[in-house]
């Protein structure tokens, strides 16, 4: 339970130098691109487009002066709840986030979160969870700071072998 001392942030943000929009078609390859360029894990084509048909809400891009700089992409799940014991509940996930390294620190990733958690609420999600690795210090902060927590490790949860951190939170 959480208690009002603990009560998750806002999911209101500051003003905005950016756009938040839905994911496009015509998006993909500058997605795919980003998502090379940032992350060792990649998805193909079909997958992100899956993720698109399925929950078109919650696939959002940020761009920057009309070009694409970020992304995050989810999904909604029926499962049992990451915040309480045997209690199944409806959540989003956070499958991939990430942002161009020439465009961090102005606020994108969180806008991304936020923009994506305001649309797993319209999906009917009571809370959010993401995977990050433990070694992703600078994440973990950011996700920290957005009000999730981590609820577990999963052990060797990466090709390469490293852990990762569950990290959940209350929606809304």
């Amino acid at each position: 339970m959480v208690s009002e001392e603990q009560k998750p942030p806002s999911l209101d943000l500051m003003k905005r130098e950016f756009l938040i929009r839905k994911f496009q078609r015509d998006d993909l390859s500058r997605v795919m691109y980003i998502n090379a360029t940032c992350l060792p894990e990649n998805y193909s084509p079909y997958f992100f487009m899956t993720i698109h048909e399925k929950f078109p809400e919650t696939f959002l891009v940020a761009e920057d002066k009309g070009e694409v700089v970020g992304y995050i992409m989810c999904r909604i799940e029926i499962g049992f709840s990451n915040l309480k014991r045997l209690e199944l509940t409806r959540k989003g996930h956070i499958v991939s986030i990430a942002v161009l390294p020439e465009h961090r620190k102005k606020g994108i990733g969180s806008s991304l979160i936020v923009d994506a958690m305001k649309k797993m609420v319209e999906y009917k999600a009571t809370e959010c969870y993401l995977e990050v690795r433990v070694s992703n210090t600078p994440a973990i902060n950011l996700y920290s700071k957005l009000g999730f927590m981590i609820v577990k490790i999963m052990k060797g949860y990466y090709a390469d072998g490293e852990d990762a951190y569950v990290m959940a939170r209350k929606l809304p």
